[in-house]
């Protein structure tokens, strides 16, 4: 029997777990003929090693891992596969193959359009030459994930004809997004259009809105905020075409400016560093797997809810 796991983050915020548990539930309904579950790096249930025994359990014997993280980041380079390693080394019958990140497609470039075009729609028609496009990507500590949101920046900003594209980050590098947002604002552009690529709500988006909402109060510009990628199809065709490449034999992730293969400038020290996980200490903490994908609530779950079983 053979299996899909899809390899979530984790997140502090109920709503962001409940968003990744729709996308499984679709994902689903899309291989019928295969068992898909799920787990999360961190914050959240149940981690990888729980959805491993139990799709071994159910006689699945191969397995096809795929990171749902946008960028390949430490995440998708050195937590998610150190984790299938692992796993892999547990069971001697079960074959672990893992996919690629979701990265930058033809489809999640349109998913992205659609997004702007929608929040766009709320607000009177306008020139995109006079508007600035912001990306705000999760910021991470490795330069090819920071460098493939601002590649997203400057497809989308040349694509879609905006005056001026620019790209920040919430977190970990700069230019930080609370940073940066005084600088635009001296912009000739009477319009800020701002995408937060992020897969699902969390606290993280939160605190971009929250931020940015902050900033409309004193600026004279439009502040125009897109929703997160959510569900949408064209987000699972991008998992479909991961799910094919796995099956085809070409599941590789360009290696060439990875600072764990190649000596990068600022990071020459961590060419050849163990690929190790570093969440050990997060797994699974702050939320319990309440209900499955699809599944309904009914008084015996919240039962064993309230009795924390």
């Amino acid at each position: 029997m053979k299996g899909i796991l899809i390899c979530g983050h984790g997140s502090r915020d109920p709503e962001g777990i409940e968003g990744f548990k729709t996308l499984v539930a679709l994902l689903r309904k899309r291989y019928p003929d295969r068992m898909v579950d799920y787990g999360f790096l961190e914050f959240a249930h149940p981690i990888y090693a729980a959805a491993v025994e139990r799709m071994y359990v159910a006689g699945v014997r191969e397995i096809i891992a795929i990171p749902a993280i946008l960028f390949a980041g430490g995440h998708a380079k050195n937590d998610i596969p150190f984790e299938m390693n692992t796993l892999q080394s547990q069971y001697a019958d079960l074959k672990i193959k893992l996919g690629r990140h979701i990265g930058i497609t033809p489809s999640i470039l349109q998913l992205a359009k659609k997004l702007i075009e929608q929040a766009e729609a709320a607000h009177p028609m306008a020139d995109r030459k006079d508007a600035c496009l912001l990306l705000v990507g999760r910021g991470t500590s490795d330069p090819d994930a920071n460098a493939d949101v601002a590649k997203l920046t400057r497809m989308l900003g040349e694509g879609l004809g905006f005056g001026f594209a620019t790209t920040a980050f919430i977190g970990v590098t700069q230019p930080l997004l609370k940073d940066h947002l005084p600088i635009i604002d001296y912009l000739p552009y009477q319009r800020i259009v701002a995408l937060p690529v992020f897969l699902f709500t969390g606290v993280l988006l939160k605190k971009i809105y929250a931020q940015l909402e902050e900033f409309g109060k004193t600026t004279n510009k439009t502040i125009i905020t897109t929703g997160s990628f959510e569900c949408d199809e064209l987000l699972l065709q991008t998992i479909d075409e991961r799910i094919r490449e796995v099956q085809e034999g070409n599941p590789n992730m360009n290696c060439q400016l990875c600072k764990y293969r190649t000596q990068i400038i600022g990071f020459e020290e961590e060419v050849g560093k163990e690929q190790v996980g570093h969440h050990l200490a997060v797994k699974g903490i702050l939320f319990e797997e309440d209900e499955k994908p699809g599944e309904k609530k009914t008084v015996l779950t919240t039962v064993k809810k309230l009795l924390g079983i």
